[in-house]
């Protein structure tokens, strides 16, 4: 049995993911209860469709720690991270997505690796469950990205993360593309934090679409991780 010694700020992006939300919300909760002395469970709507708003109104009706930050206009998916991470007001911050690839009562096992000697518990997928030029686009990504930025986890895609709350005190990340992820593990690594690492289920998209697998998106992300790359590798801006 897990001993409830963290308070945990839980948060979901979310762009039109209506018909994923109000399971992985219900399930997260439940579980944050078991887990996590007080907890909140914040959605951050990334500018999402009428249908979805509709939604998420309903479950700020019925869920008691739950809040609803909208963004009027899409920002991207690290505009999104951003807004939940600085809005987060507990010790522990988790964040997955909302489109349920993850399973959020997985965060028992995360919560089960942290401890004091320990900043960071990253998920990495057991069997990514994509299709195939998915799956060879994120292994080349995943590739180059430790190359290029020297960071020691498996697994900087998988958005199923559980980080202290006082690493990004000062902090500021800056990107708000898809390249949100590299930046924070990259400035992370490089300032001393402690990772851990807990292998986790990944599951087919059941809601929308990915909003990464395009090629303008895929372009402006090889952009800005060479941006990236010069700020941190070269200019020490970490």
């Amino acid at each position: 049995m897990i001993n409830k010694k963290y308070s945990i700020s839980a948060f979901f992006p979310v762009y039109n993911d209506w018909g994923s939300v109000p399971s992985m919300v219900l399930l997260l909760d439940r579980k944050l209860k078991q887990v996590a002395k007080e907890h909140e469970i914040i959605l951050v709507d990334d500018g999402s469709d009428a249908l979805t708003k509709k939604v998420l109104a309903e479950l700020e009706n019925r869920i008691e720690n739950l809040k609803i930050i909208k963004h009027e206009k899409n920002k991207g998916y690290g505009g999104a991270l951003k807004t939940g991470i600085y809005n987060s007001k507990y010790e522990l911050i988790f964040y997955t997505d909302s489109d349920a690839q993850y399973n959020p009562t997985e965060i028992e096992m995360l919560v089960d690796k942290m401890n004091d000697n320990i900043d960071v518990v990253n998920g990495y997928k057991i069997e990514r469950q994509d299709p195939l030029y998915k799956k060879l686009i994120g292994n080349f990504y995943l590739l180059i990205t430790r190359i290029l930025f020297k960071f020691k986890i498996r697994d900087v895609d998988c958005d199923f993360r559980l980080m202290r709350k006082s690493l990004f005190d000062n902090l500021e990340l800056k990107y708000n593309s898809g390249v949100i992820c590299v930046e924070m593990i990259t400035r992370l690594t490089m300032r001393g934090a402690r990772f851990a690492e807990v292998a986790v289920n990944h599951y087919y998209r059941t809601s929308d679409k990915s909003q990464f697998f395009n090629f303008k998106r895929i372009f402006n992300v090889a952009n800005d991780l060479i941006k990236l790359w010069y700020r941190v590798m070269i200019k020490k801006d970490f």
